[in-house]
């Protein structure tokens, strides 16, 4: 048992210390890649929330910095670059109910992301994202919409990070 626990702990100790990996779902070499550069994400979408963009830049901000050990920076000439736009945010109906009348709205917000590698060409991508919360048809929007907008920023923010620096 002792054996045991002597392998696990060297183990953690060579993961952590590699420089690649980090438990939190990041595969960063730290060795090449030491900053990244977050645009604007400007509302671009039919329907406009104003307090939205800033909660999701604040999001997928606050995200980067927890999960990573890059340095955010304010030049385009980082190593990693995250840009782009919200380009929807709709409301559909899902659920009827016996009356003919939805009982269950869906509110959808959709992001397009301009993924830049500076130092690889190869990695960078251009990739759309959605993210969606139902809620009750008897709330009125203007009730529920600061939360729905929180938990699916935090939803879009945990795509991005996926699919681009954690490279899932």
């Amino acid at each position: 048992m002792k054996r045991l626990a002597s392998l696990f702990a060297l183990m953690a100790l060579m993961l952590a210390t590699s420089g690649c990996y980090t438990f939190n779902g990041a595969s960063i070499d730290y060795n090449v890649y030491r900053t990244i550069s977050l645009g604007d994400f400007p509302i671009r979408a039919a329907l406009v929330y104003p307090p939205l963009q800033q909660l999701f830049e604040n999001r997928l901000t606050d995200m980067i910095a927890q999960q990573t050990r890059l340095r955010v920076v304010d030049s385009a000439n980082s190593d990693l670059r995250l840009e782009g736009e919200i380009t929807g945010y709709s409301l559909s109906p899902q659920a009827v109910g016996e009356d003919a009348y939805a009982s269950q709205t869906r509110l959808t917000i959709t992001v397009r992301v301009k993924y830049t590698d500076n130092r690889n060409d190869q990695l960078s991508k251009d990739l759309t994202f959605s993210a969606y919360r139902d809620f009750s048809s008897t709330e009125m929007l203007t009730d529920v919409q600061d939360e729905l907008c929180s938990q699916i920023s935090k939803d879009l923010a945990d795509l991005i990070f996926n699919a681009t620096i954690g490279d899932w």
